[in-house]
């Protein structure tokens, strides 16, 4: 084994480019999957065990405690299939005047709840302790978000006394934005009743709804106005991340495949053109196994020091992307925590891959005899090919065509490998290229080019002007007759409680012409009447909702049933859309903070908005020029950057094949050029070798990067695509995909074809 390690390190020594390349591979190889498996992990595990330890509800139901009585409410408990109940308990929502510890002035969810433990929902206390009388509060804090400091802050509710927070806790149901004893809620009132509810089966959303009916059964009709299932809180914690998924998914295996085909490529290199130190090796007494040996161990020295470098680095860098992933999103004590078990797997598995990939090529050395290895019968075995090549030779190609063709049959399994590399690279083209695409589609949509938008803010309303400051209604009327103006909208937003959430989230509403987010329904269609909202499909995701579904949201003591009747392409993970008429019910006294206003073709921006400032004086005014987009120039330099590397590998892997098949070519090229081929027709010939498989490979890898593509774009959870934008294939494009194969082929071609050009007959023929 001392003589198997010289061998080997003296190996990788010799091919130091080799030895670098692989071990570059590996590592952003490794490094990709660690940063994939941990997304994955995280998107469940830390929910389901935390959820489990605090005995969370799998479904908060809400009561009207006009329609239902406390003693009728505490009767489901005993329904079977419930397998722990908890409540009622008095809930309220509540109206924070100001800004609050962290928390903007909005509506506030508050729950009268004697004990932080009992059978479902095992409140976990941060900081302080429990309220247990009248005057006191503990709020519900994001985990890490409560501090001591913060401890004796007041709260002062219009009609009652100020609230004291005497603690922070944190719930993995959502049960709650705050706890009061129950003698508090009394004095708050409680417009209805909270039940928390475990039951027997309730691992799909059809078994907690019937789960659910069974225990309303004979209650009084509209009784229950809200029930959260828990798999919407499990799903709004991982969506984030399971948008981040398929992408890091696609990313890890592409650099997956590259590994192993370097590898096998690599070693098949080392084994073909060491013929001669393979035959030494065997002389000198080393056996069949240890001469494998001798090569894959040159190969496991990269590998081990690119898994070890790779998994440290997605280590490293784990955190952070986990962070980032479920940046938004906090439930509980459900952390976000590294987990070893995914480095060990990809510390282990990295060089286990990598060796079977070696494995193959290096039994070719096995196989050969010493005296087999040192001669010089390298070229391909007589016979091999031959009757493709003679049905080439009897066509009208020319002979360097026709021969070049023909070496792709004399040795399959090299053509194999080359056309693999091929068809990665074209794949990725494809891929990258659909991605691109869809991206400049998404950032174009709802832009005008050449139009120019005035974007109109409502300043301070005691500008100093002597003259009434006109109303809201007046300035959208006025925006609408200066001169250029072509549409007007108007905006205003406001904070709501959503039913079954305890945070807040942000209502935009809109008058007057559509806005461009209308032009951006994938599903649906725009909101259009009181009540109908729309969203994007991180909110969607979050708060478990999708179009055609019912829910309630809560402002200033009023309360409306709204309907999402379309899903945005992008949105706001935090807010949704809905009409004007949405704030004759919720907030009657709104008005618009901002009107967008999109001029006429030709107007000029600048002169229009001087024409603004005569309305008001608090007016502000900006303008908007609809052909910049950032966010999508963004995209398609990655996506540019990331064609060109890959593509470049896969022209590396071809190189490195026919730099083999030049190399184990030589006595057979000095032959040809003897009898009369120019190195014209050598170059020729050596290119041709790989054209044709660059044109099956093309052909292959074109359909593979449109389902990838495909795949992608149907589970990009922060973004939905309409179908438009996923049909981005056309014939041109398509064409030219199946040209890059060729291109990827003769690139990769060139530089050994041209160094058999330049060989001379009598250095190539001077032991014949």
């Amino acid at each position: 084994m001392s003589a198997v390690w010289h061998a080997s390190r003296a190996a990788v020594k010799r091919r130091r480019v080799q030895t670098i390349v692989i071990g570059l591979v590996v590592l952003c190889s490794t490094m990709t999957i660690v940063l994939a498996l941990s997304v994955l992990n995280a998107a469940s595990s830390p929910f389901d065990d935390a959820f489990a330890r605090q005995r969370g509800a799998h479904v908060v139901a809400t009561f009207d405690a006009a329609r239902a009585s406390p003693e009728q409410l505490a009767q489901t408990a005993q329904r079977q299939g419930v397998q722990a109940a908890a409540g009622p308990f008095g809930q309220v929502v509540i109206e924070i005047p100001q800004p609050w510890l962290w928390m903007a002035a909005g509506p506030l969810q508050v729950v009268g709840r004697a004990d932080p433990a009992g059978p479902v929902d095992r409140v976990d206390l941060l900081a302080g302790r429990w309220a247990t009388a009248p005057g006191e509060i503990v709020v519900n804090s994001p985990v890490g978000g409560a501090s001591s400091r913060l401890l004796g802050s007041k709260l002062k509710v219009p009609g009652v006394s100020p609230l004291t927070v005497v603690g922070f806790a944190t719930s993995m149901s959502k049960s709650a934005g705050a706890w009061v004893s129950p003698e508090q809620m009394t004095a708050l009132h409680p417009t209805s009743f909270q039940m928390l509810y475990r039951f027997a089966s309730a691992g799909t959303s059809g078994q907690i709804r019937s789960e659910l009916d069974a225990v309303t059964a004979g209650q009084p009709a509209s009784s229950l106005t809200n029930a959260q299932s828990y798999l919407s809180l499990k799903e709004a914690f991982s969506a984030s991340a399971d948008s981040y998924l398929p992408f890091m998914t696609m990313f890890g295996v592409l650099g997956l495949l590259v590994s192993v085909l370097i590898v096998g490529n690599v070693v098949s290199g080392a084994v073909v053109s060491g013929y001669r130190h393979i035959g030494v090796l065997k002389a000198l007494g080393f056996t069949p196994n240890q001469v494998v040996a001798v090569y894959l161990g040159m190969i496991s020295v990269p590998t081990v020091v690119g898994s070890v470098v790779g998994t440290l680095a997605g280590t490293v860098l784990e955190q952070p992307i986990l962070k980032v992933a479920f940046a938004g999103i906090e439930t509980g004590t459900a952390t976000i925590e590294t987990t070893p078990w995914v480095s060990l797997v990809c510390l282990l598995a990295m060089p286990a891959v990598v060796a079977i990939a070696a494995l193959i090529p290096a039994l070719r050395a096995h196989r050969l005899s010493a005296a087999e290895a040192i001669s010089a019968g390298s070229a391909p075995k007589a016979g091999r090919g031959l009757l493709a090549q003679r049905k080439l030779g009897s066509t009208r190609l020319p002979r360097s065509v026709s021969l070049g063709l023909g070496q792709s049959f004399a040795r399959p399994a090299r053509a194999t490998l080359t056309m693999s590399a091929v068809v990665l690279g074209v794949m990725t083209v494809t891929l990258t290229t659909g991605l691109a695409s869809s991206m400049v589609a998404a950032g174009n949509a709802g832009r005008h080019s050449g139009i120019t938008q005035v974007a109109v803010e409502v300043g301070d309303t005691t500008a100093g002007q002597s003259a009434a400051r006109p109303s809201d209604s007046q300035i959208e009327a006025r925006l609408r007759a200066l001169p250029g103006a072509d549409r007007v909208t108007a905006r205003a937003f406001t904070k709501v409680l959503l039913a079954g959430n305890t945070d807040t989230v942000f209502l935009n509403l809109y008058r007057g012409d559509p806005p461009a987010a209308a032009e951006q329904i994938v599903e649906g269609r725009w909101p259009s009447g009181p009540g109908e909202v729309a969203a994007g499909p991180g909110f969607l995701a979050q708060h478990g909702l999708a179009v055609g579904d019912r829910t309630t949201v809560y402002l200033s003591g009023r309360q409306l049933g709204v309907t999402v009747v379309g899903k945005e392409m992008l949105g706001n993970a935090q807010a949704m859309e809905t009409d004007w008429a949405t704030a004759a019910a919720l907030a009657p006294d709104t008005s618009a903070i901002e009107y967008t206003v999109q001029l006429a073709p030709n107007t000029d921006g600048q002169a229009y908005a001087k024409r603004v400032e005569g309305i008001d004086p608090s007016l502000r005014t900006s303008l908007r020029i609809q052909p910049q987009n950032t966010a999508t120039t963004t995209v398609v330099t990655f996506t540019t950057v990331f064609t060109v590397l890959l593509a470049c590998v896969s022209a590396l892997g071809v190189f490195n094949t026919v730099l083999l098949s030049t190399r184990e070519r030589r006595r057979q090229l000095g032959m040809l050029k003897s009898i009369g081929m120019t190195p014209r027709q050598v170059m020729v010939m050596t290119v041709t070798s790989v054209a044709g498989l660059g044109l099956v490979g093309g052909l292959i890898g074109i359909p593979i990067g449109i389902i990838g593509h495909r795949v992608l774009v149907d589970h990009a959870g922060v973004l939905a695509f309409p179908e438009s934008m996923k049909d981005v294939w056309h014939a041109p494009q398509l064409a030219a995909l199946v040209l890059s194969g060729v291109a990827i082929a003769v690139l990769g071609a060139l530089i050994p074809a041209r160094s058999a050009a330049r060989l001379s007959i009598a250095t190539v023929l001077h032991n014949e």
